[in-house]
């Protein structure tokens, strides 16, 4: 049972600068220059993709726990209505994908682009709906789906480890992860098709597999809520746990990159490894990963805690949906069969596409300033109320009125 009363939550502006280094991570992996080939899992099979989910989730829960002990209405009002946000932001970029990209593909024929979206101009009515549904996530646009099903379930998450214990909600976690890992995504989908009526295949509903990711998803909001309450079990590990922790992690850094021979390597230890839903072996690296990091987090984090990862952190979400628009520009600059760009052409979208981002994020957070400014204006305008009990009258109490009299 956590305690009742948590200490009002206070702002970590490095925890800000690590969720924008995972967004600039992810914008050179997604972005077709070489690049991307040397920030693809350059730390063993660690993305950038659970570094953000982990981090997101853990964010959430330190932030919300508290509200979550206080008032679960209110909690549940404001996830949902962040949830409703995000919903609308997928929204917009799957406009952009099914007018202005898609009449892009379908005129020039750029494979790299057309591929993206060959169910949408091949279906495009169920690809619509399916999409408002949240079924149909096109390659690059199936996160925020995940983020905003993810924060749907968050409040009552937090709510059933307030009323029955962490130990509960990840054991839940890890029967869901252990089935993902026997074929529950695939009959799943097979019930929501027959349900529907929606015939979209699977590997047209993302990459991700949801019920082997929400495994990161809920680890991170254990981790986040024993923060906020000031025990995290991190602390409690061992030194020589780490250092074995940090020969994992080497072991697995020499699998990336084909150190250890023919009979170690991502091809050859397959779905052990796979990104999408999780593997086994994967499970270990990233939890040794963890470890080892926590404990170098002084010194990470000092050396993150920088602009303008600050700032790129701050506006994570509108960062992410921009880099998204940058990556799709890049993907049309491709042409015949090359996977990637080169020369002063790669140069110029990374210099462009960088500044965009931080473009994006200072008018944000310049915004978010504002508001917050405006906010504290209109708190301090409007005088707190005084109880009825001991409110100060000038002016005589009028008499009732016939008709309250006779009430």
């Amino acid at each position: 049972m956590l305690g009742m009363h948590l200490p009002k939550p206070q702002r970590r502006p490095e925890l800000d600068a690590l969720r924008g280094l995972f967004l600039v991570w992810m914008t050179l992996t997604h972005l077709p220059t070489r690049f991307s080939d040397f920030v693809n899992q350059p730390i063993g099979f660690v993305s950038s993709a659970e570094g953000f989910v982990f981090l997101s989730a853990l964010l959430v829960s330190r932030v919300y726990m508290r509200q979550a002990l206080q008032d679960e209405t209110v909690l549940r009002n404001k996830l949902w209505k962040r949830s409703l946000r995000i919903y609308a932001y997928h929204l917009l970029m799957l406009a952009l994908a099914f007018t202005v990209a898609a009449a892009y593909a379908v005129t020039t024929h750029r494979a790299a682009i057309f591929n993206l979206l060959n169910f949408y101009i091949a279906h495009p009515f169920v690809a619509i709906v399916g999409s408002i549904l949240l079924l149909y996530c096109p390659p690059l646009l199936d996160i925020l789906p995940m983020y905003v099903i993810f924060l749907f379930f968050t409040p009552l998450i937090l709510s059933e480890a307030i009323k029955r214990g962490w130990g509960r909600v990840l054991a839940v976690s890890g029967v869901f992860w252990l089935a993902a890992q026997f074929g529950l995504r695939d009959l799943v989908h097979n019930i929501v098709v027959h349900v529907t009526h929606l015939p979209i295949p699977l590997q047209e509903t993302g990459a991700f597999n949801l019920f082997a990711w929400q495994a990161v998803w809920i680890t991170g909001m254990w981790l986040g809520a024993k923060s906020a309450e000031g025990d995290v079990p991190l602390k409690r590990i061992p030194g020589y746990v780490v250092a074995v922790c940090a020969l994992v992690c080497i072991f697995f850094i020499g699998i990336r990159h084909e150190w250890l021979g023919p009979h170690l390597t991502q091809q050859a230890l397959g779905m052990k490894l796979d990104k999408w839903q999780i593997g086994p072996l994967r499970v270990i690296n990233l939890v040794t990963f963890t470890i080892v990091f926590y404990w170098m987090r002084k010194y990470v984090l000092r050396v993150v805690a920088v602009e303008p990862l600050l700032t790129l952190g701050k506006a994570s979400l509108q960062v992410f949906c921009a880099h998204i628009f940058f990556v799709f520009v890049g993907l049309a600059l491709l042409y015949s069969d090359v996977p990637q760009l080169h020369g002063w052409v790669a140069i110029t979208l990374l210099a462009v596409t960088f500044a965009g981002l931080v473009l994006v994020a200072v008018r944000e957070v310049r915004k978010q300033r504002e508001d917050r400014a405006k906010r504290e204006i209109r708190s301090s305008e409007t005088p707190p109320a005084t109880p009825p009990s001991i409110q100060l009258r000038t002016e005589p109490e009028p008499l009732a009125t016939p008709s309250e009299a006779c009430q």
